[in-house]
């Protein structure tokens, strides 16, 4: 069975400073997006990779053997519909993996393959485990229950067909690919994430992401 990943970066990713969007920010010796594509280039069972970029960045685009570039939207949904649009003929699911989550590793994107088999989508998430408070004006208002609550990550990965479907009748602005999923009645398989698959949003998770991958490669 043909797979796919789609690799949404064409987010300008404001949060997390600095004077370049943090795709192209280097840690451990390379540019986050490098980090992240030869995650799944490097990986077996992926056939395919589609990178969606912001129009002003089509220049910096990789070269990759076999990869597949096209622009994105203003909302993170759009460039997931216009990425959907250029997977090769022939594949059957798709990942769909955020440009700022550099350290995903192979047992993750095993393990959603695998769900794929007998589920039409799978994400792996996190058990929230903290204590969960509400806020208000820099003040504790409330407590809320965490029990049945998880960390959401990416790659999420569905069939194409109904993941295709589901996006173009989705209206309005969704979180993740789960929300316009299930919004469809895809139900969406729990696989385990990974403490270590996170995603660089404040400028202190570049250190983060450059001590994991430096610590795989053995520095």
């Amino acid at each position: 069975m043909s797979n796919a990943a789609l690799i949404v970066a064409a987010g300008r990713g404001t949060r997390a400073g600095g004077e370049v969007p943090k795709q192209w920010r280097k840690i451990a010796g390379q540019p986050v997006i490098a980090h992240t594509l030869q995650a799944f280039a490097a990986h077996p069972a992926i056939s395919s990779v589609i990178l969606v970029l912001h129009p002003d960045d089509l220049h910096l685009a990789p070269d990759i053997n076999g990869l597949t570039v096209t622009t994105g939207g203003a909302e993170r949904s759009d460039s997931v519909k216009l990425g959907l649009q250029a997977i090769p003929s022939g594949t059957k699911n798709i990942l769909i993996h955020d440009v700022a989550r550099p350290c995903v590793t192979d047992q993750t994107i095993t393990n959603i393959i695998a769900a794929l088999e007998t589920a039409n989508g799978a994400a792996p998430a996190l058990v929230v485990t903290d204590a969960l408070w509400t806020g208000a004006g820099g003040m504790v208002t409330g407590t809320q229950d965490r029990n049945g609550l998880f960390r959401a990550q990416t790659p999420q990965g569905f069939k194409l067909d109904a993941i295709t479907a589901a996006h173009a009748a989705f209206d309005g602005v969704a979180a993740d690919d789960v929300e316009v999923a299930r919004a469809a009645g895809i139900t969406v398989a729990i696989v385990d994430g990974d403490e270590d698959n996170l995603k660089i949003t404040l400028p202190a998770d570049f250190a983060r992401a450059e001590q994991i991958l430096e610590r795989r490669n053995g520095h």
